[in-house]
């Protein structure tokens, strides 16, 4: 069942050249999509045009078969810059988002707390991001971004400011925590730089080459879960996607 339909995305600045043309893109119910390319192709963009945090040039986007026309709670970005509000506690943080929902304060402040229990974070729920680790604040903007009730997450380098051993850590239960029956999550985008990440917890992988970028690939991950690294077909994937990127496109 299609979740998230793209037809012919393309964007092009103001007065300016264009990004990416002719995208399209899916996503199936419990599916997590990575898409990939060399810097400059417009991934992040891409995800900031399926949001409609900005308009596309050409092209429409569905979700459950209706076009999408402006930004929604069912469709939540998660971006790379660990975004928390420094003089709000963690549980005000993932409150923010509940501000517009039909539900009593009382409503908000357990939906909050199981958002954060959900992510790991039970019992944190008073402290402040200065208090907390780097690890600790993404997944309190996971936490926050799960608390809209979205049907899509969009994740944009999630992780790329965390140390590795903290990233690793969170990869491994990323899949388990979007997913949960506890959840409205149906299926995930994921940008990433990060082969190893991708082939970790993707399902299928958009390749992005070219200026502007197209879709150049479409690569199916066909490994159990959890994924071992070392598995030798792990790394017959990353060789497969690390050859479908032009890195001459890179500007």
């Amino acid at each position: 069942m299609v979740v998230l339909d793209c037809q012919e995305l393309s964007y092009r600045f103001p007065n300016s050249k264009t990004i990416f043309v002719d995208i399209n893109l899916y996503t199936a119910k419990d599916e997590l999509v990575a898409v990939v390319g060399p810097t400059g192709t417009g991934k992040s963009t891409l995800l900031r045009v399926i949001a409609h945090l900005i308009p596309p040039t050409t092209g429409r986007v569905f979700l459950d078969g209706v076009e999408v026309r402006r930004p929604s709670s069912r469709i939540s970005l998660v971006h790379q810059s660990i975004a928390t509000f420094p003089w709000m506690t963690a549980l005000e943080n993932v409150r923010l988002v509940l501000s517009d929902k039909n539900m009593t304060e009382d409503e908000a402040i357990q939906l909050s707390k199981k958002m954060l229990s959900l992510v790991g974070l039970e019992g944190a729920e008073n402290l402040y991001p200065k208090e907390m680790s780097g690890g600790m604040r993404q997944r309190v903007a996971l936490a926050r971004a799960l608390g809209a009730s979205p049907e899509v997450l969009l994740l944009d380098e999630p992780f790329v400011h965390l140390d590795e051993l903290t990233a690793n850590e969170i990869r491994k239960e990323v899949h388990e925590l979007v997913f949960n029956p506890e959840t409205t999550l149906k299926s995930v985008v994921l940008v990433s730089h990060n082969l190893h990440e991708v082939v970790q917890l993707a399902d299928r992988v958009y390749i992005m080459n070219g200026s502007p970028a197209r879709i150049t690939d479409v690569v199916r991950i066909d490994l159990p879960r959890p994924r071992d690294e070392r598995d030798p077909l792990f790394y017959d994937y990353v060789d497969t996607l690390y050859r479908g990127l032009d890195i001459r496109s890179i500007r």
